[in-house]
């Protein structure tokens, strides 16, 4: 019989990246949309920022801990976030806030062009982090880390993905994530590398 594992998110694009990476005949992966009527009403959990001290394994381990608490189940949770290096690092861990909680990803997108207007591809070196937590209701936690490396294009390209995967380049591909197909992106992405990492993690321990 399939584990539950409640997968904390209801971004449509990391779900379907999280279930091409993770689901086997092992587990079972429950959405908070999908299975509403199962899982009850399930709270929000306000992410840590980066002027509270917030890294991206705490933020997972926090959304983790307690969805976890709430449902009785093992959760897997994730925070990710795009780390440009010219700009010191932004937007980090706040990259779904950036700009502000009600800013769209194409007007953040476009902030972003316009600090790097001018600069070559040795300056636009980027990278794309993902952390994921999976928590346990006996209190155990696990968590894997995985990182994609890359440029910030000169321009968005693609019709694909989610966020800022328009603007983020693989130099060896010659395309941004968002030209990529599901498939291509989940041999390379970072929290394809994660999950992989997080997938040998639970095998060990079931």
């Amino acid at each position: 019989m399939k584990q539950r594992l409640v997968v904390a998110t209801t971004n449509p694009g990391k779900l379907a990246e999280i279930r091409a990476c993770f689901e086997d005949k092992q587990w079972e992966l429950l959405s908070l949309d999908e299975h509403a009527s199962l899982l009850g009403d399930v709270p929000a959990v306000a992410e840590g920022t980066a002027a509270e001290g917030a890294s991206f394994e705490s933020n997972a381990i926090k959304k983790a801990t307690e969805i976890c608490y709430f449902t009785g189940l093992p959760t897997l949770a994730d925070d990710s976030g795009l780390v440009i290096d010219h700009l010191g690092g932004l937007p980090g861990v706040d990259s779904s806030v950036f700009l502000g909680v009600d800013i769209s990803y194409p007007k953040r997108i476009s902030h972003i062009l316009q600090q790097l207007e001018g600069l070559e591809a040795s300056q636009r070196s980027a990278r794309f982090v993902c952390v994921m937590a999976v928590a346990f209701p006996s209190g155990q936690i696990v968590t894997a880390h995985g990182e994609c490396h890359g440029l910030i294009a000169h321009t968005p390209r693609g019709a694909g993905g989610f966020a800022y995967d328009p603007i983020f380049k693989v130099p060896k591909l010659g395309k941004t994530f968002a030209q990529l197909l599901l498939h291509e992106k989940n041999v390379i992405s970072h929290r394809a590398k994660a999950l992989e990492k997080m997938h040998m993690a639970l095998r060990e321990l079931f």
